[in-house]
């Protein structure tokens, strides 16, 4: 067998401080993990950045939809207004660099400190809710973005402090698993949705008597300029819709069945490629004075662009009542949504405990997440969370947390390529929304669809997020009526000694708390040690000059001082 360089490489770098800090196969390690090599790692890193690219233009063109800090007086939410649009675009533009690079921050984070193979960004469905269910278009909801920032900010701190308690984790343990599952589907079919509409292919528009109906109509065939986007003729015969489905969509699915790396990037590069010369039908780059800005800054390349707009934009307005029903609800999507992605990538790598449904560095992987939050916050985006897109790295046998390190690094270089994922167009991205959903809905095949108790409020939950344009309500409803439904199931079978019982009860899905309790592991340690420090009677629990350090001592070895040979002989 020839031994290879990478080969050499892989043991050099096992047999050092990195390979056991990250403990790689061969390090010595006492828990190293099975066949983890470096040069896989760094292979499955760059495959996790190629699976994750396009979030980097994707979260710009969602959350710019808000219009940022921008400022709307005009009718009709300003969208035909040509000063606002060209402030929006200045918005969109400082998101690419603010989510390359804080993609960038939180991935290195996660793989330095909590040894996961996962990468991190603004999480899809998080942006969505953040855009048009708190901020609402152009700045059309219920709060300002300023303060939505504000409320995500906080909210990583809260977070933090319930991750270092471990409520975090216990309370995601606790939630009913079928609930659990259909917040994901319900999210890929809102995220799908938003593909649909004029925040991407534009195949789906208004109408005055269905509500929703075909889109893809030029401006002049609009019902009324009072109702953009609502077709009155000529349905799909905008040549951007067709360029969207075919080279972004069934393209990008083709490479995604014969499993190409980076296929949802390809389509939409592809895409943004034909829509890039300015005399054609489908540019993206008309000759109109946005257009001429817009095709100004994609010359550039290779550029640095400072935020101008978003950066530390938070209004502390923390008196408004709003401002706590945004946080609170941005508090209970991002434990589903994260929680979920983070337990079934550890799962996925085979570092979750089996029997306590518990993996390695938990409690640091959640407080990492907690920190990129508020820090996302800072840089002008919505949530960062981990991203199911890992899974494509993990697949391609990425076992530490070098492959997040990794992608993370990939994220930094993509920095300094913002007039390059800023002028990727919405048609583009919006097949990779309906793909990527696609793949979020798969969910539902692991719902408990054979007792109604569990279907119910699943399905209830499916259907309310996208139909209400909110991931709270959906979230709301499912968990109101799981509790109405089981709830009173229960009390009928204890008022009546479980004579009165639903016939297929043994199809229900048990609901428990898993074992292994509230307490974090870095609690447990503290008591131990101070535990441990009593029964040998001194008053400095912590003092690393006393013999409980030693390998000798009988309290490392878990024997209390009175039962050792030593305490016997001196007797």
């Amino acid at each position: 067998m020839t031994i290879t360089f990478a080969d050499r490489l892989n043991a050099r770098v096992a047999d050092s401080a990195i390979g056991r800090w990250f403990r790689l196969e061969g390090s010595g390690h006492p828990r190293e993990r099975e066949g983890s090599r470096f040069m896989t790692d760094v292979r499955a890193g760059i495959t996790t950045w190629a699976a994750m690219a396009y979030i980097i233009s994707v979260n710009a063109s969602i959350v710019s939809a808000s219009g940022g800090t921008c400022v709307c007086n005009g009718p009709n939410n300003c969208q035909t207004d040509e000063t606002y649009l060209t402030c929006v675009q200045g918005v969109q533009q400082d998101l690419i660099t603010s989510t390359a690079a804080i993609s960038a921050l939180s991935s290195v984070l996660m793989g330095a400190l909590a040894n996961l193979p996962v990468g991190m960004a603004p999480g899809m469905g998080l942006n969505a809710y953040f855009t048009y269910s708190v901020v609402g278009y152009h700045g059309s909801g219920f709060i300002s973005y300023r303060e939505a920032l504000a409320a995500v900010f906080l909210e990583g701190w809260v977070f933090f402090i319930l991750s270092l308690l471990g409520l975090r984790q216990w309370l995601a343990r606790i939630m009913p698993q079928s609930l659990v599952l259909a917040v994901g589907a319900g999210i890929g079919l809102y995220i799908s949705f938003i593909g649909l509409t004029s925040g991407g292919l534009n195949v789906i528009g208004g109408s005055v008597t269905n509500f929703v109906g075909l889109g893809g109509c030029d401006s002049n065939d609009w019902v009324g300029p009072n109702l953009p986007y609502f077709c009155g003729t000529r349905v799909l015969r905008d040549p951007t819709v067709w360029l969207g489905i075919f080279t972004g969509g069934f393209l990008t699915v083709l490479l995604m069945i014969f499993r190409v790396k980076g296929s949802l990037l390809i389509g939409i590069f592809l895409t943004s490629i034909i829509s890039w010369p300015r005399d054609t039908a489908v540019t993206y780059f008309p000759h109109t004075a946005s257009g001429d800005q817009l095709f100004a800054f994609f010359k550039q390349v290779v550029a640095w662009h400072p935020l101008q707009h978003i950066g530390n934009a938070l209004d502390y307005n923390y008196g408004k009542g709003k401002v706590w029903y945004a946080l609170v609800t941005f508090l209970y999507v991002d434990i589903l949504d994260t929680t979920g992605t983070l337990y079934s990538m550890a799962k996925f790598a085979g570092l979750r405990d089996p029997v306590t449904l518990d993996f390695e560095n938990s409690t640091i992987a959640y407080c990492v997440d907690a920190l990129s939050i508020s820090l996302g916050a800072l840089a002008g985006t919505s949530p960062v969370t981990a991203f199911i897109e890992s899974a494509t790295g993990i697949a391609e046998g990425g076992k530490t947390g070098i492959t997040a390190i990794v992608t993370g690094l990939l994220f930094f270089v993509s920095v300094f390529f913002a007039p390059i994922f800023a002028s990727i167009p919405s048609w583009a991205t919006g097949s990779a929304l309906v793909i990527v959903g696609s793949l979020m809905i798969r969910n539902v095949r692991d719902i408990n669809w054979d007792y109604i108790g569990d279907a119910l409020p699943a399905f209830l939950t499916i259907l309310f997020i996208p139909l209400s344009y909110n991931i709270a309500y959906g979230v709301i409803v499912g968990v109101c009526s799981y509790i109405i439904i089981n709830g009173s199931v229960w009390i009928i079978r204890k008022a009546s000694n479980e004579r009165f019982s639903p016939p297929n009860y043994d199809a229900s899905e048990p609901w428990v708390i898993p074992p292994g309790g509230i307490v974090p592991g870095w609690v447990k340690y503290l008591i131990n040690r101070r535990r441990a420090a009593r029964e040998g009677g001194s008053e400095y629990p912590f003092d690393v000059r006393r013999s409980d350090v030693s390998a000798d001592s009988g309290i490392a070895r878990g024997f209390s001082p009175k039962n050792s040979s030593c305490g016997e002989s001196e007797k």
